[in-house]
């Protein structure tokens, strides 16, 4: 299938990928233009996932403040001091910052949720669902923790200016254009008057 030049400059210009990266992606979508980002943000996510491994030693503090009663700070640590100088990186930030303003979470991922916390949430599921066989419990129990996690987590959390990805998508997004391991290691939430 012949791809046009037109079709891979406007998912170069969407994802921020190479020029071979966007012409594999459509002829493997076969030049549907949605299916070949998909791909791609699959293709970002294996790549950031390779990238976790790598350390993290520049970054920002960046903070949002909503009509001076709501303030988050966070921290974005990426590889290198080139990548955390760019608009693209500090906008990033900026968003995480804001979002953590807007969506409240409690915990970066449900790896920093305490063991405790999550023993009282599958004891208050645990009882809401005694009456059900024990197989369907389980499952019940597992889909209302992940609906916690949603909730309280930062990385699990719709993102607030696209509810169709998570912060976690968002993120596997940044480090795929980035090409570095990009991570939000700390967080902080203010609100007067709480």
């Amino acid at each position: 299938m012949t791809i046009s030049t037109q079709a891979i400059q406007q998912l170069r210009q969407a994802t921020g990928v190479g020029i071979m990266d966007a012409k594999k992606a459509l002829q493997e979508a076969e030049g549907d233009h949605d299916k070949a980002m998909e791909i791609l943000r699959k293709q970002g996510h294996d790549k950031a996932q390779k990238r976790a491994e790598r350390a993290t030693e520049s970054g920002i503090i960046d903070t949002y403040l909503h009509m001076g009663k709501i303030g988050a700070m966070v921290m974005v640590e990426c590889e290198t001091d080139f990548v955390a100088r760019t608009d693209e990186f500090q906008h990033f930030a900026h968003d995480i910052a804001m979002h953590v303003a807007a969506a409240e979470p409690q915990y970066i991922s449900p790896d920093d949720v305490p063991d405790s916390v999550i023993e009282q949430e599958k004891s208050v599921y645990a009882e809401e669902v005694q009456d059900k066989p024990e197989h369907i419990q389980e499952q019940v129990i597992s889909g209302k923790l992940d609906k916690f996690y949603e909730q309280v987590c930062l990385y699990k959390q719709p993102f607030i200016k696209d509810g169709e990805k998570t912060i976690e998508t968002y993120l596997a997004e940044q480090i795929a254009q980035t090409g570095e391991n990009i991570r939000i290691t700390d967080f902080s939430r203010m609100e007067l008057g709480a």
